[in-house]
This record gives C-alpha cells, structure tokens and sequence, in this order.
C-alpha cells in the first residue's frame, strides 16, 4: 500500500511538472533583458536604431550597423539572452568586411515591446522585419545569419524567403531533439516552440552554412551532424575544433572562414 501511494504522489508531481513546463516554457526558453525607451547605447560604430511594427501593433526595435562600402546586409538573429546592449558587439566583424548589419531584439527583448506568446506570432514577427530590410536592400543581397535559438528563426524565414545565403552558427536539429536530448523524461507533446529546423531546410533554395563548435555543452554537436547527413548537397557543415557554444563570432577559425564566405557573395 505505501509502494502504490508513493507511486501516486510520483506521478501526480510528474503530471504538475509537466503542466508547469507547458503553461511557463517562455520562461524556461527565452531569457529576456529589458532596455529602457530612453536608453543610449554606446557602439563605438555608426548605427541606426529602426522601430518596426507588426501586425497586432507590437513596436519592436533593432539597430542597423553601417559599414563604410556596403555590399549587401546581414540580418542576426541572435540568442535566447540578453539583449541588442550585449549583441551589439557581433556587428563589427561583419561591417568590417562592408555588410551593413542589422540586429532585432525580440518581442519582450531591450527596446522591443511585447511579449513572447507562441511560435507562428514569432514567425510572424521576422517576417514583417524582413519586408522591411527589402525595401532597403535587394533581397539576393541579404543573409541571413541565425545564432543558437535564432537558427530555427533563420531556417524558417529562408524557407519562405530568397536571400542569398542562410548562416547558421551551432544548429539544433529542432527544439524538441535538443530537449529530449538533455532531458528525456520530458514529454515531447508539451514542446510549443518546436522551431523545426531539420525541415525548413528542405524547402531552403541558397547555399546553407553551418558553424558549430565539437565541444558545445548547451547545443550538441551531433545536431549540425544530422542537419549536415540529411542535406549532403545544400549544407556545407565547418567544424570548430574546441570551440564551445558561446563567442563563435570571435573565434578566430570562424573569423577566417567567414571573411572568405563573404569576399566571394
């Protein structure tokens, strides 16, 4: 009797974790930093911050870096903390190869208001940001470059789109491989944001580049394995040997490969 009335309480915690995991999985996911309105940012490089509004009226904020002879733009999608005061410091390896650089903080993120509610809304969000980077720049001339959770952003919004070239540094495979790779007890039907990158790429029609450190603990490396297994002919997978998850933009190995990748677009 007290093994069946253990296994109760068992279960019924199990049960109330779960529901906890599912009502409150933005938390889990997303860790936000908020940015005052009035809030002066201090780049040592020309920028311009940009107000874009979207379709049920959220204001969301990013910021434009400005190289000196443009040739195209990069559109960052950064990760899940943190805000454009932090992010911002990515841009300067990209301007100095002339790619103007714009970075979007997310609903909920620095400037940008809102919240984060569900995954179509997010999708909903870059693309009404891209439409508007379109107006200022030729689309063959736009890559996009996604960073940990920002690659499953980046992956959807090629699929959809025609930029010239899609980057993505350490993929996951999606969002549900990546959590039941580090907690498999965790049902996958509770997962909202599966951010599928696995099959946006199939309907992805520009070269993909992938960057991933073999010695990631957050996304693991075996996620750009699989993406790179299943998309022999339009993936190019470059391994950073020893690198982690965090800081890829200034590893000098990436600093290399990305100046060659760009110097050919």
């Amino acid at each position: 009797m007290i093994a069946i009335n253990i296994l109760i309480v068992i279960v019924v915690l199990y049960i109330m974790a779960c529901g906890v995991m599912y009502f409150f999985q933005e938390k889990f996911i997303f860790l936000p930093q908020r940015t005052e309105k009035g809030f002066t940012y201090q780049f040592d490089q020309p920028f311009e911050e940009k107000y874009i509004t979207t379709n049920d009226g959220i204001i969301l904020h990013g910021v434009l870096f400005k190289a000196k002879d443009s040739k195209g733009l990069i559109f960052y999608l950064h990760g899940k903390a943190g805000s454009l005061n932090s992010w911002g410091q990515v841009a300067k390896t990209y301007t100095d190869l002339q790619y103007d650089t714009f970075i979007l903080d997310y609903r909920g993120y620095g400037k940008s208001e809102g919240k984060i509610n569900g995954q179509s809304e997010f999708f909903n969000d870059i693309q009404t940001v891209y439409n508007e980077l379109k107006k200022q720049y030729s689309e063959n001339k736009i890559i996009v470059l996604g960073y940990s959770i920002g690659t499953g952003l980046a992956s959807k919004l090629a699929s959809t789109n025609k930029p010239g070239l899609l980057i993505l540094q350490a993929p996951y495979y999606s969002m549900k491989d990546m959590i039941l790779h580090k907690y498999t007890i965790i049902p996958s039907f509770i997962i909202k944001y599966k951010f599928e990158t696995n099959k946006y790429l199939k309907d992805c029609k520009m070269p993909v580049i992938i960057f991933h450190g073999n010695q990631d603990d957050i996304i693991y490396y075996g996620s750009s394995l699989k993406l790179k297994e299943e998309y022999k002919k339009t993936v190019t997978l470059i391994t950073l040997n020893g690198q982690g998850h965090f800081a890829i933009t200034d590893n000098e190995d990436y600093k290399k490969e990305i100046q060659k990748i760009l110097e050919v677009e």
